[in-house]
């Protein structure tokens, strides 16, 4: 049962924050912790993947996957977007193109909120 709820808060949680990475740019108010949390992604899949040995490393997914075995689940994908593209389609998407996908829209998340937050902060600094 615990493992069951862990389960769903996992991809609850998991797939918001991606969700958060991937538009909180949006609005003035969440900008600056979305390039927070644009910045902890990025250094979880470069630093800790390197300390680790497996670039794109996240924790969540780790823990995620972890539980997941605790329920029986084997063949689990190398990233947590294959593992719920997969989960949500039903269909068995190609890996290295959701990594692909994966690294292009996180880019540019990153690039757009960069560009907004310096903006941002270059007006605060003229008014």
């Amino acid at each position: 049962m615990i493992y069951r709820l862990l389960d769903i808060f996992f991809v609850v949680f998991h797939s918001s924050l991606v969700l958060f990475n991937l538009f909180g740019w949006i609005w003035k108010k969440t900008r600056i912790y979305n390039l927070i949390t644009l910045g902890v992604t990025g250094a979880s899949w470069l630093l800790i993947g390197l300390l680790v040995g497996a670039l794109g490393y996240c924790p969540l997914t780790d823990w995620h996957f972890s539980v997941l075995e605790k329920l029986g689940k084997t063949d689990l994908p190398g990233s947590y977007m294959k593992y719920l593209g997969d989960r949500i389609t039903g269909l068995d998407i190609d890996a290295s193109l959701v990594d692909r996908l994966t690294l292009y829209l996180f880019l540019a998340a990153l690039i757009i909120s960069l560009i907004l937050n310096i903006k941002a902060w270059i007006s605060t600094k003229k008014s």
